[in-house]
């Protein structure tokens, strides 16, 4: 486990220009794998970068959180699927998320359901109109995705292990909201270290700004495999 994870962290690239977005790839070289594009460097041209990553040999995570009538999902999950991107989020609505397996059937996309994002908490729930709490709502959601056919659940770190319990073994559990040791927090609320996060059950961790505001991010990069390493 310990030689593969490198394919197990997926540095986002949430970055405002595809030009800072390559400049950051070129960076990191070998030290990553894989790669999130989320909508800020999508409406920047991120779309033609993720076919450049693809046919570069790296793995692609395009973040769209789709949530639409059935048609519009299905067409952008085909969409992708044709892409060649290895990872795509839909919205834990049982509606999008049974129109987007249908639309993948096939494929080698794997589909990943969102719970509830990590920038919010029990407050910011009930502020929704939710009467659940963020754990409750994370768990129901991760059932009926799993109930449903997607490849995988997005979820806080927080709910990994409990999520990890729903799910089994063979689907994938993507934890953004991942902070190492002594890192600010920023807007996210449910956060763990990239350790805990392995050690709880995640397939992959998400690191944005730990990496991509380092004054090294190569070195930011190493670090954290190093924490995941002694996790595993």
């Amino acid at each position: 486990m310990n030689d593969s994870m490198r394919e197990r962290i997926i540095v986002a690239l949430d970055v405002a220009q595809v030009d800072d977005a390559r400049r950051l790839v070129d960076t990191l070289g070998e030290e990553v794998t894989f790669y999130k594009i989320g909508f800020q460097l999508a409406l920047a041209g991120g779309i033609e970068l993720a076919r450049e990553l693809v046919a570069g040999g790296s793995k692609v995570f395009l973040d769209m959180k789709l949530l639409d009538i059935d048609n519009t999902v299905a067409g952008a999950v085909a969409n992708a699927a044709a892409l060649g991107v290895h990872m795509l989020t839909v919205h834990a609505y049982p509606k999008a998320m049974s129109a987007a397996v249908a639309a993948a059937r096939g494929s080698d996309l794997c589909l990943l359901a969102v719970t509830v994002l990590t920038s919010m908490d029990d407050a910011d729930l009930r502020a929704a109109g939710y009467d659940l709490a963020a754990a409750e709502l994370v768990t129901r959601r991760a059932a009926q995705a799993r109930d449903i056919g997607m490849g995988g659940i997005v979820c806080s770190p927080l709910e990994a292990r409990v999520v990890r319990g729903i799910v089994g073994p063979s689907l994938a559990i993507v934890t953004p909201g991942v902070r190492p040791p002594g890192s600010q927090a920023g807007d996210q609320k449910r956060v763990l270290t990239p350790a805990q996060a392995i050690a709880a059950g995640a397939s992959h961790v998400v690191v944005g700004r730990p990496v991509t505001a380092a004054a090294d991010p190569r070195a930011a990069v190493r670090a954290i495999l190093g924490q995941m390493r002694l996790a595993a």
